[in-house]
């Protein structure tokens, strides 16, 4: 058998990509043997672009392309660096006119390696577009391309003696240098690696090496004919890149970010090492070796460039382990689970709109946004303009509803961020509207709870409302203020007739209140379904609990958990004090742990007084004497193997023990809306897909 699952495959598979790029440029066999220096570097070194490629498709693929816009921004940021890198090499060379250096930049790159850059953006793009045909439209699209580009690569010579495909090469090469690029070579690369075909073990390494022999032996066959104009592309390369990447997914597990950057900053350093090896000619105690040496010559470029990125990676700033004081761990396949469960108990026609306002409840709004996307949640529900922002920023979707407040002289802004805005009452509406711009609302509707929304009665503020032409009025919605109480459920049902009745107003007048919903957390959870577009679920998407107990409660799961480091254990005799105020009086022989959290991260001071505890090794703590500002004594006498650098659980599961957030909310009179989205910044986010996979944050 085959061994599997051997460890980050493809990052240190990078790593040897790089050093083949190497070869390419450097031919370390050329002064040995022609015919094995034409084998290493245009037939086997061939494979190291299209396994980048690949794996830049499979990885964007694996987010469904949500991440497109980070990976272009980020490769353009790389790009520019690199061309700044090599300015002086290309001025010391002679340079480009204006448009010569535009048309480089642009599509060619400005140095021979650097290609590469603008091949992917373009190809990215491209592929993308080609992916709403379908995968198997867009995948022959991409095979198609791939074949216009042999005949302007590899098979030139045979391509060139036919008048329209030696015109059409004509026009390729005035905006192209070569046609291995972003329109030809790249698509069908990146689809390849989106696929992520995984063949029997076996068969892919019998492919591998049969597909390998075979474009070896088009290689030479090419050559002998005189046919290549260039030689990156041949007919059996992907099909030895997919029986090869075939072979590295079977074997990745986990990933390796320093081999990562090594391998990226060594691809982008090397041609400077060659240009210093070349320069290192006219030193009478190097010319020979690295003039007569070809192997030589590699092997210092190849160690230079490799030292080089050792050296700058190690300039890097280390980052702070995100669990090295107090954190919270997000359960993202919590969060989906509650999704699925939510959604589950909507009716026909109904959506859940998810409710992220306080950075969604402390978890995290963009992340969280993101997650719920692949749920399939499509709309979702903030506080305030800046919450609405920051999620289009990370790249959110859909509909994004603004519940508060905005001023009207922020609707360029709405507009800017594609936002829905509630109107909170018919001033605001008409100040609104008198922006002179387009903007899309939700009308709020007073029914009972005096808070925000144009009273439900008043259906000649509605009707005015509507007759604003700038008012795009794309919903009406309310808000159930005791849902949540089920002793109050007449007044819940006096606020929904007043609703329905508003709505039907506006129906008998010709007037469409859009997309309706009055239902959150508390309102889905003990109320039956209700006929409306969307169910703004906030609190209970996060698996918990607000208020009194719901009448049902369908398997939802907390998705937060909030821990600490133990930072040192202290043994206090009977009648010693501690803490502020020396509250805590040990009455036996205690051992008392100081965790590294405390009010400033957002926990209620008075809740070490009013009987808070934590989890530790499975064990509960009390909490001892006065909170502080950034530690908390907690009594641990009954956990004796307690030592500093353990982890103590503040919210969350510990073992097979649990501390929910409502008990904390309840000792401190408050609820677990307020305590989650109090959590303060210091508490920095890991997030997890399970219980035993966390991820870093």
């Amino acid at each position: 058998m085959i061994p599997r699952r051997t460890g980050p495959a493809l990052d240190r598979f990078r790593l040897l990509a790089a050093a083949l790029v190497v070869c390419i440029h450097t031919g370390p066999l050329a002064s040995y043997s022609a015919a094995g220096d034409f084998w290493l570097c245009r037939c086997l070194a061939r494979t190291a672009v299209p396994f980048f490629l690949m794996v830049s498709g499979y990885f964007l693929a694996q987010d469904h392309w949500k991440g497109l816009g980070r990976f272009l921004a980020k490769t353009a940021e790389t790009y520019l660096a690199a061309v700044l890198l090599y300015l002086p090499l290309n001025l010391y060379s002679g340079g480009y006119g204006p448009l010569e250096w535009g048309k480089r930049l642009l599509l060619e790159g400005t140095l021979y390696h650097l290609w590469y850059f603008p091949a992917v953006l373009l190809g990215v793009v491209l592929t993308r577009g080609l992916l709403r045909l379908g995968r198997p439209a867009a995948l022959a699209a991409a095979a198609g391309l791939y074949l216009l580009g042999l005949g302007g690569d590899s098979y030139y010579g045979l391509a060139a003696r036919f008048p329209g495909p030696a015109a059409f090469y004509g026009v390729v090469f005035t905006l192209f240098g070569y046609a291995r690029n972003g329109l030809f070579y790249v698509p069908l690369f990146l689809l390849l690696g989106a696929l992520g075909k995984r063949w029997n073990p076996r068969a892919a390494l019998a492919g591998l090496a049969a597909s390998l022999a075979a474009m070896s032996a088009e290689g030479f066959a090419l050559r002998a004919l005189g046919w290549p104009r260039h030689d990156s592309m041949y007919l059996a390369l992907p099909f030895c890149m997919s029986f090869l990447f075939s072979l590295l997914l079977d074997r990745n597990q986990g990933e390796d970010r320093k081999v990562r950057r090594l391998s990226m900053l060594a691809y982008l350093l090397h041609p400077w090492f060659i240009a210093l090896a070349w320069a290192g000619n006219r030193l009478p105690w190097l010319a020979g070796p690295l003039a007569e040496n070809s192997l030589l010559r590699f092997s210092a470029v190849l160690a230079a460039s490799l030292a080089a990125a050792w050296g700058l990676d190690a300039l890097r700033p280390l980052p702070i382990p995100a669990r090295s004081r107090a954190w919270r761990e997000i359960d993202l396949s919590a969060l989906r689970h509650n999704a699925r469960v939510l959604q589950d108990l909507l009716p026909q026609g109904c959506q859940l709109m998810a409710v992220l306002k306080a950075d969604a409840y402390g978890h995290g709004a963009v992340r969280t946004a993101r997650c719920l996307q692949k749920a399939g949640v499509g709309a979702f529900a903030v506080a305030c303009l800046a919450e609405g922002a920051a999620l289009r920023k990370g790249g959110v979707r859909g509909t994004i509803l603004i519940l508060g407040y905005t001023p009207p002289d922020l609707v360029p802004l709405l507009r800017r961020w594609r936002l829905s805005q509630a109107v909170v009452d018919e001033a605001h509406g008409h100040a609104l509207a008198d922006m002179g711009l387009p903007v899309r609302v939700h009308l709020a509707l007073d029914t009972g709870m005096h808070r925000l929304g144009i009273p439900a009665e008043d259906a000649a503020a509605l009707a005015r409302l509507f007759r604003r032409r700038e008012l795009r009025i794309a919903g009406v919605f309310s808000h159930l203020c005791v849902s949540d109480d089920l002793r109050r459920e007449p007044f819940t049902q006096a606020q929904l007739d007043r609703f329905y009745s508003a709505l039907d107003r506006l129906r008998r007048q010709g007037l469409d209140p859009g997309e309706v919903h009055i239902q959150a957390s508390s309102g889905l959870l003990n109320l039956p379904p209700q006929p409306c577009a969307y169910v703004r679920a906030g609190i209970a998407l996060y698996g918990v609990p607000s208020g009194g107990a719901p009448r049902q409660w369908p398997g939802l799961r907390p998705a937060l958990s909030l821990r600490a480091r133990v930072a040192c254990v202290r043994t206090l005799q009977p009648g010693d004090r501690a803490g502020y105020g020396l509250e805590f009086q040990a009455e036996r022989e205690t051992r008392l742990a100081v965790l590294t959290i405390g009010y400033a991260d957002g926990l209620p001071r008075e809740l070490a007084r009013r009987g808070g505890r934590v989890l530790l090794h499975g064990h509960s703590c009390p909490m001892a004497g006065r909170m502080c500002m950034d530690q908390l004594l907690v009594d641990v006498t009954e956990v004796p193997q307690a030592r500093p650098g353990d982890t103590a659980t503040v919210i969350g599961w510990d073992g097979g023990a649990f501390l929910p957030a409502e008990e904390l909310a309840e000792r401190c009179g408050t609820i677990p809306n307020e305590l989650l989205s109090r959590l303060g910044s210091r508490t920095r986010r890991v997030f997890r897909q399970g219980p035993e996979k966390p991820l870093p944050g």
